[in-house]
């Protein structure tokens, strides 16, 4: 039985794609520059979660997580690195 559903839709029409709690679902879109990869899953105590993070496609982009979280709330992490700072007001 499904418990994640995924769509995506191209060029050749949508498409669709289950997984299990044991299988989980893996998607990777991407183009010449990179790729953003989202996972979903069910952990050991049976709570379903995510991950995203930018990944590279043939040789190209870089690797950086971005969020992880529980599915249906905010995240719990999001990477430092990408949130912005306030620049000091000039006076």
């Amino acid at each position: 039985m499904s418990q994640f559903y995924g769509t995506l839709k191209g060029s050749r029409g949508e498409a669709t794609r289950c997984g299990t709690i044991t299988s989980g679902l893996l998607t990777t879109a991407a183009s010449w520059a990179g790729a953003v990869r989202v996972h979903l899953w069910t952990d050991a105590f049976g709570s379903e979660r995510y991950s995203v993070e930018l990944v590279s496609w043939q040789g190209h982009g870089v690797c950086v997580d971005i969020c992880r979280g529980f599915v249906g709330q905010p995240p719990y992490w999001v990477n430092p690195e990408l949130i912005p700072t306030a620049e000091p007001a000039t006076p």
